[in-house]
């Protein structure tokens, strides 16, 4: 399938160059447009049971787009909510791709994504939540971010501390745990990180340069209170 990533340096979008039958699986309301030869539709992947736990417990839309050339060749604009970076990334089948919450925006034909469920310190402390998404299959997955994505790429054995409102997706084998960001709690609360996830490649980890929580705390500092 061709497609390319459109003004990567500013707000990106994803445009594709549909044969007629070929189709994509995009996240709700991703859609920027499309040809008249394109049917956009709303899938619940896994059946009811899989659109529930998206919506919640990962806090993601119970549906997928499917967008589908029926009548020829088309082509598809697809963008995302937040003001930052889109990457393309290949799956080969030995592996999944975990995802946090919004990171997931379109794949092509062949990925499946489900909802992975954390243990349990991952869950409490990790800032995702004890559900993230998970992306398994054969094709290309895009994910988006808040701000630019980076990649941090680990030898075997090497180990990287990430704040966890950062994180925007890694390869599903790789071990990460949660810890104090300093040595004891009270450094760790004031230095404003608090708790940070320890990786361990080998592996790419991928993260945004900002957080989203973060700004939204911002936005609310703002606000005038009632």
């Amino acid at each position: 399938m061709k497609y390319e990533i459109k003004y990567p340096e500013a707000f990106p979008v994803v445009q594709f160059y549909l044969q007629r039958g070929e189709k994509i699986k995009a996240e709700s309301d991703a859609m920027i447009a499309m040809s008249a030869t394109v049917d956009v539709e709303g899938k619940m992947e896994g059946g009811i049971l899989g659109g529930l736990a998206r919506k919640f417990l990962s806090g993601e839309s119970m549906f997928f787009q499917e967008l589908h050339a029926t009548r020829g060749n088309g082509e598809v604009l697809i963008g995302h909510q937040l003001p930052g970076g889109i990457l393309d990334l290949e799956l080969d089948g030995s592996y999944g791709l975990t995802i946090q919450k919004d990171g997931f925006l379109a794949s092509t034909e062949g990925i499946q994504v489900e909802t992975k469920v954390q243990n349990l310190a991952q869950g409490i402390f990790g800032g995702e939540g004890f559900f993230v998404l998970n992306a398994r299959g054969r094709g290309t997955v895009f994910v988006s971010s808040y701000g630019v994505i980076h990649p941090i790429n680990l030898e075997d054995g090497e180990e990287y501390i990430i704040d966890n409102g950062h994180l925007v997706a890694w390869p599903d084998y790789m071990n990460y745990k949660i810890e104090k960001a300093s040595s004891g709690w009270i450094s760790s609360i004031t230095s404003g990180e608090a708790l940070v996830c320890r990786f361990r490649g080998p592996g790419i980890v991928l993260i945004q340069t900002r957080n989203p929580d973060s700004f939204a705390s911002w936005i609310r500092s703002m606000v005038p209170p009632r």
